[in-house]
């Protein structure tokens, strides 16, 4: 095979995923040259191809199907309602075909971004030599992304497991299926196949589903989803798993004894590992965490000049919207000598569960770990209007505040529209409101979003003997 050396770029990018594609269009706004060098997933990456895009629709398609079938209000549905899973899979796949070619292949139209489907090694002086060629750049940007993290659990390998990716792809439905991890991913995939009629079980190591949230969320969600008939187990670990009969018979533990399971299937939810091998990262002299992401300062250089790092490679908060903020600011800093970097405390994130969960900020025992004197308070929805308007009271707000300002310093919510209302609470702690001000700001009654104002009234008055209408 020939190889052959392309002109210098501006910027070669490894990886083709939310950081690469936020990297080389700030570089062509910026008026330069970059080229895009990916392999693995199709353009586009985790977010459109196998994260956000097809998994919300999915959960999308799932509550329709399940809370349709039980009507709240003083009507009925004619017939019986029917779900056609393959078909919801097939949309999902056409529905990601034309997002990836209108929402990224199309988008390189006209600009000064070359795109190349190749595996890609990092060498010396920032050259990456990808499909026969090699690629000189004045900088290299690292943004590979990630993949699903396989746990060293005895036989797993031999039996055959699922990921988010390989799960989505099938056509048909497990009657039982595990879950291996109460973290976000688990619970969005856990609920949409119990939606879908699965019998759905949850094993989380920690000694509660989402061990990152406050306590509260996570104790409301985990009634949320007991209701709804899935079971839990926290605390808990899979020591084993066989295959008999067709079956998976996996030994399960919580420390009290062993939990009886056999089901159809198993999904491994247990966080991510970097895209770095075959990057020729070390021999390059790229240095690596001790979890084996790539190492970074906060204007995401790497230990190589020139060589820089973004998005879910980096190790940093696991998010499409991160991601694609860092690889624009990277390029910046790279190729306009900008010093630019993130405020990760007021990156808001959501779980997609229903109800959702949605958190900013910092929770309680984060800002005392970093020696802040704070007040909480936790209201339920229940105290809402338009929680009881509408039937739906699920759900807890909590607000942290620092103590003496009052200044708000996090906002967690679970409610059936959490993912939108944390925007609300994502100005409040980017503007350092206080508990006041936010009282203060005249908000839309009857709405879910009052659950803010609420919480602020809260440290004033005993809202179980408030009306609604106090201001």
């Amino acid at each position: 095979m020939s190889r052959t050396r392309s002109a210098p770029y501006d910027l070669v990018i490894l990886g083709g995923g939310a950081a690469a594609f936020a990297a080389a269009i700030r570089a062509d706004e910026l008026g330069f040259r970059s080229v895009m060098i990916n392999h693995g997933l199709p353009m586009g990456g985790t977010c459109v191809n196998v994260g956000c895009i097809p998994s919300k629709f999915l959960l999308e398609a799932g509550n329709e199907y399940f809370y349709r079938q039980s009507p709240q209000f003083a009507c009925n549905l004619p017939g019986a309602v029917r779900c056609d899973f393959p078909e919801a899979i097939a949309h999902k796949d056409r529905m990601v075909r034309r997002l990836r070619k209108v929402n990224y292949r199309e988008v390189l139209d006209g600009r000064k971004i070359e795109y190349v489907a190749a595996s890609g090694r990092l060498e010396s002086g920032r050259r990456v030599r990808a499909g026969g060629r090699l690629f000189e750049g004045r900088n290299v940007l690292i943004a590979t992304g990630s993949a699903p993290k396989i746990p060293p659990i005895d036989g797993l390998a031999s039996v055959g497991y699922l990921t988010n990716r390989t799960l989505m792809q099938r056509t048909d439905r497990p009657d039982e299926l595990l879950v291996l991890g109460g973290g976000p991913l688990g619970l969005e995939f856990a609920q949409m196949y119990a939606h879908f009629g699965s019998a759905v079980t949850v094993i989380e190591s920690a000694d509660r589903l989402l061990p990152l949230e406050e306590p509260e969320v996570s104790a409301e969600l985990t009634a949320c989803l007991q209701r709804e008939g899935i079971r839990i187990h926290v605390g808990a670990r899979v020591r084993a798993v066989r295959r008999r009969a067709g079956r998976l018979v996996c030994e399960v533990t919580n420390g009290q004894g062993p939990i009886p399971c056999q089901v159809d299937d198993l999904l491994v939810a247990t966080g991510v590992a970097p895209n770095t091998t075959g990057l020729g990262l070390a021999e390059a002299g790229v240095a690596l965490t001790d979890r084996g992401f790539v190492q970074t300062d906060r204007h995401f250089r790497t230990s190589v000049p020139g060589v820089w790092a973004a998005g879910d490679v980096t190790g940093r908060l696991q998010l499409e919207t991160v991601a694609a903020k860092e690889g624009a600011l990277a390029a910046s800093n790279a190729l306009n000598g900008e010093q630019r970097s993130i405020d990760y405390d007021l990156v808001p994130h959501a779980v997609f569960t229903n109800p959702q969960v949605a958190s900013v900020g910092l929770t309680e025992a984060e800002y005392l770990r970093r020696g802040g004197a704070c007040e909480c308070r936790v209201i339920g929805m229940d105290r809402l209007p338009k929680a009881l308007t509408v039937g739906d009271t699920r759900g807890v707000l909590k607000m942290i505040a620092d103590a003496k300002s009052r200044r708000v310093v996090g906002v967690h919510i679970v409610s059936p529209l959490a993912a939108d209302m944390i925007h609300a609470a994502a100005y409040a702690l980017r503007g350092r409101l206080t508990v006041e001000e936010i009282i203060d700001t005249v908000h839309v009654f009857p709405t879910f979003s009052e659950a803010i104002k609420v919480a602020a009234e809260s440290f004033h008055h005993d809202m179980s003997q408030m009306s609604c209408c106090i201001e």
